[in-house]
C-alpha cells in the first residue's frame, strides 16, 4: 500500500478521503494550501498525491511542476469538469484527472492502478497463513501455493484492495467480472463460498445483511 498526500482545501472532503484510504490500508498527510503542500513535500516521502487545483496561494496546476521534480505522481481531483481544464491537467504531466462528487471506489482503483504503474504499490497481503502477493498474482498458505481459479483470483483480489469497505454483489460482478452481469447474482455467494473453504477465511470475509460482503481485518 502507499503514503499518500492529500492536498485540499476543503477540510470535509479531504477527511473522508482519510477515512477511506486507511481504511484499505493507505497511510496519508493532509495539506490544506499551496505553501502546506509544498512543506510537506520537502519534508516527507510520498508515493502519490492527490491534488485540489483551486487551492489558496498556489494552484494545483502551479504546483505540480515541485512534485513531478520530487518523482511523485499525481491525481487530480477537482470540481473544475471541462474539457480545457482535464486536457491542461493531464498535459501538465498528471496520472490522471477525477472529477468531484467521485465515488470512494473509482477512487480506490485509479489510486492503485497509478501506484502499480510506478512500481510504488507495496502489494503484499496476510493473514493468518495465507499470503497474497497481488504483484505476481500469488496465492501461497502454509508456504504452499492454492489453486485458484482466474475468477476466484479477481474476487479475491477485489476484497483486498477495497479492504474494510462493504460491496454489493453488483459491484463485486462489475470489479471482479469486469461487466453488469444481467442475471442472478448468487454466483458471487458460491465464489466467496469458495474463497472461505480454500483460503480458511471465514473469520474475515463477512457477510453484509442484505448488501454484500466486506473483507475486515484491523
Amino acid at each position: 500500500m502507499g503514503h499518500i498526500l492529500i492536498v485540499d482545501d476543503e477540510k470535509s472532503i479531504s477527511d473522508l478521503i482519510v477515512m477511506n484510504l486507511t481504511m484499505v490500508g493507505h497511510t496519508s498527510e493532509q495539506a490544506f494550501d499551496g505553501r502546506e503542500a509544498l512543506e510537506k513535500l520537502r519534508a516527507g516521502h510520498f508515493d502519490l498525491c492527490l491534488l485540489d487545483i483551486m487551492l489558496p496561494g498556489k494552484d494545483g496546476f502551479e504546483l505540480i511542476d515541485d512534485f513531478k521534480k520530487a518523482n511523485v505522481p499525481v491525481i487530480y481531483l477537482s470540481a473544475k469538469s471541462s474539457l480545457t481544464d482535464r486536457v491542461k491537467g493531464l498535459n501538465l504531466g498528471a496520472e490522471d484527472y477525477i472529477i468531484k462528487p467521485f465515488e470512494t471506489l473509482e477512487l480506490i482503483a485509479r489510486i492503485d492502478v497509478v501506484l502499480r504503474r510506478e512500481g510504488k504499490n507495496k502489494n503484499i497481503f496476510t493473514h493468518n497463513k495465507v499470503t497474497v502477493d497481488l504483484n505476481k498474482h500469488l496465492v501461497l498458505k502454509d508456504n504452499q501455493v492454492v489453486d485458484l481459479t482466474s475468477q476466484e483470483y479477481l474476487l479475491l483480489e477485489a476484497l483486498i484492495l477495497n479492504q474494510n469497505l462493504a460491496l454489493t454483489r453488483e459491484q463485486l460482478l462489475s470489479i471482479a467480472w469486469g461487466y453488469d452481469y444481467s442475471g442472478e447474482t448468487r454466483t458471487v455467494d458460491m465464489h466467496i463460498q469458495r474463497l472461505r473453504k480454500k483460503l480458511e477465511w471465514e473469520d474475515i470475509i463477512k457477510t453484509v445483511f442484505k448488501f454484500g460482503y466486506r473483507l475486515e481485518v484491523h
